[in-house]
């Protein structure tokens, strides 16, 4: 009788769905819904006011004519415009704005900005334009990539890149850091290994 008991338990047990593996084929390959979440929301990216990176661009006097003649539609009223919001400069009123101008075709770089929120309006307080130049922000500093190119480099593959470090020093953006990398030409597919040649005979 306490044989019998123990297996009725152990198929009660199977049966609730414990513990133990199962078997039911292959996992779903499509996204996995979210359950609404019970606690508090909390402050997103999406509570910072957004500006108007085009226009800002096109009534900058530090914006160059070149530039804003670049600074054109790639697909209806589409831009290639990459608009960061964060601290790069201690301000506390409002989150600064980092503006990055691309081509439309290779989404280069062309140039990077910086806006400062002061007395309602905002402020340019940095401005790079070089060929290949993309800034972010990296833990309250301003770190800003420029891809380098060799004569014959293709856009997909540059030589190397350098990227620099700034911080606010209270009124303006010195250089803190400076790293230059060098890219194998090998790893881009542009050269490949020499040929080994066969030892000789003898």
């Amino acid at each position: 009788m306490a044989g019998l008991a123990a297996l009725g338990l152990l198929a009660v047990g199977c049966s609730t769905g414990g513990m133990g593996p199962r078997d039911e084929g292959p996992a779903p390959s499509g996204p996995v819904a979210r359950s609404p979440s019970t606690t508090a929301p909390t402050a997103t990216a999406s509570s910072v006011k957004k500006v108007d990176a085009v226009a800002l661009l096109k009534s900058d006097p530090k914006v160059s004519k070149r530039a804003k003649a670049d600074l054109r539609p790639c697909a209806a009223d589409a831009y290639a415009i990459d608009t960061s919001y964060g601290s790069v400069t201690g301000n506390a009123t409002a989150p600064d704005v980092v503006v990055n101008l691309m081509t439309c075709g290779d989404a280069v770089g062309i140039g990077t900005y910086v806006y400062r929120a002061t007395n309602g309006t905002y402020e340019n307080v940095f401005a790079k334009e070089e060929p290949a130049v993309y800034a972010t922000i990296d833990r309250g500093d301003l770190v800003v990539t420029q891809q380098v190119y060799a004569k014959d480099d293709p856009v997909t593959y540059p030589s190397g890149e350098i990227v620099t470090t700034y911080r606010w020093s209270g009124s303006t953006f010195t250089e803190h850091d400076r790293v230059q990398n060098e890219y194998s030409r090998v790893v881009g597919g542009e050269e490949e290994a020499p040929p080994t040649s066969a030892p000789s005979e003898d």
